[in-house]
């Protein structure tokens, strides 16, 4: 999903994302927010549904709009990426294989990635939210206390300091992001 113009577009595919990118001005920060949450597969489950949707919207995702990204960031030698891990996937859950395994993929690429970039001027971190408080989030655990999530603006302002000339030291970082609690 891209918002263009104030307008969420969602594009799948390397090639069609790769086109975007080349219609659109220079890219100097690029906030990875897409992904998704599943619960329910265990780690030997059978079926790969789950598997296939968590690695598909939480990596290749992500992984096609950096590789349409970071070409012109390299051209510029400057550039900014954030990208969303998760606190859970510090640890593997019961019932949460696939969720955890591709957000600790998505966390060791921004390691790789940081390495890799750093000496082209370009910033690669994540921020770990703990849960977020959403609707979907509140509809799906009703009896939660959601004054213990951490709060999607919360997430925002630490991405946007990742963004910031006041965060230039940092690199390579997965920041938990967890509302203080």
């Amino acid at each position: 999903m891209m918002n263009l113009h104030g307008q969420n577009i969602l594009i799948t595919g390397a090639q069609a994302v790769s086109a975007l990118v080349a219609a659109l001005p220079p890219i100097h920060a690029l906030l990875n927010i897409a992904g998704g949450f599943a619960v329910g597969v265990m780690g030997h489950d059978p079926d790969d549904a789950q598997w296939d949707a968590m690695f598909q919207r939480n990596v290749a995702t992500l992984c096609s709009v950096i590789k349409a990204v970071v070409p012109g960031m390299k051209e510029r030698k400057a550039g900014c990426i954030v990208n969303v891990g998760a606190l859970s996937a510090l640890h593997g859950s019961a019932s949460m294989s696939a969720y955890t395994a591709s957000k600790s993929v998505v966390m060791n690429l921004t390691e790789s990635l940081a390495t890799e970039l750093g000496p082209e001027g370009i910033r690669v971190n994540a921020v770990l939210p703990s849960i977020i408080d959403t609707p979907a989030n509140r509809q799906a655990m009703p009896l939660a206390n959601p004054g213990d999530w951490v709060r999607p603006d919360d997430i925002a302002n630490v991405m946007c300091f990742l963004m910031s000339k006041q965060s230039r030291a940092i690199q390579g970082a997965l920041i938990p992001v967890t509302g203080g609690r």
